[in-house]
């Protein structure tokens, strides 16, 4: 069985491969992303979609993607709802605490600690909370995908009853935590790889993968620095 492997495509776009072939999108952010490739904004085919929150920079393209591809979408309840108004039929709502078994994998939504939202009809209208993911591929690797989110103690808890042992954090600050906070994010989950994201998009996204590297430099854990459009084994 092949491994899992993921696609970073700029700020906190990722595509992934599991084990199986199944493909999955998070957050997907094309049109308009600089940090993205022109030659990584034609997805294909999609299997499933996972959106943390309401934002355009995570949203921008998801009802386009999921029109073009059928996908099934997992999103926050209230962000399913936004979504099945745009015409999107396969979408499934989620609140943290929530598992859902497709595909092979196991999907668990846990909290972020960050704000949600998207334009609507009427402007800016609430997208329900933000969320982060844990993902259980079919060979066991157990993946978390933390959204936008500062750092919380609660991620004691997601250690213990999910023992991921990747963790895809935000690291730029000022919208998410920075270097600082996503070292104590590695400590508290316990993981041993940590791919950042969400850092250099804007001049405002300051943190950078080398600051994190200093700061968990004593604490055995590996930060993955990937290219947007390089494809990884997780």
């Amino acid at each position: 069985m092949a491994k899992p492997s993921y696609t970073w495509l700029g700020h906190a776009t990722f595509t992934f491969r599991s084990p199986s072939g199944k493909r999955l999108i998070l957050d997907p952010w094309l049109a308009g992303n600089p940090s993205c490739p022109d030659s990584a904004q034609q997805i294909g085919p999609l299997d499933l979609m996972l959106l943390t929150h309401g934002h355009s920079d995570h949203t921008s393209d998801a009802v386009a993607l999921a029109r073009s591809t059928g996908c099934r979408v997992v999103a926050p309840f209230e962000l399913s709802v936004w979504m099945q108004r745009k015409g999107i039929q396969q979408v499934t709502g989620m609140n943290p605490g929530g598992t859902l078994k497709a595909l092979g994998l196991e999907i668990t939504m846990v909290p972020a600690v960050h704000s949600s939202s998207g334009i609507g009809d009427a402007g800016s209208e609430y997208m329900g909370i933000a969320t982060g993911y844990v993902v259980r591929f079919e060979d066991g690797t157990t993946l978390y995908c933390a959204g936008d989110t500062s750092v919380f103690g609660d991620m004691r808890l997601i250690a213990e009853l999910y023992r991921p042992t990747v963790a895809i954090l935000p690291i730029g600050d000022l919208f998410t935590m920075g270097p600082r906070e996503a070292a104590k994010a590695c400590e508290l989950l316990n993981v041993t790889r940590v791919i950042p994201m969400h850092y250099g998009t804007f001049p405002v996204l300051t943190g950078t993968p080398e600051e994190l590297q200093r700061l968990v430099g004593t604490m055995g854990v590996e930060v993955v620095v990937s290219k947007p459009g390089e494809a990884r084994d997780l």
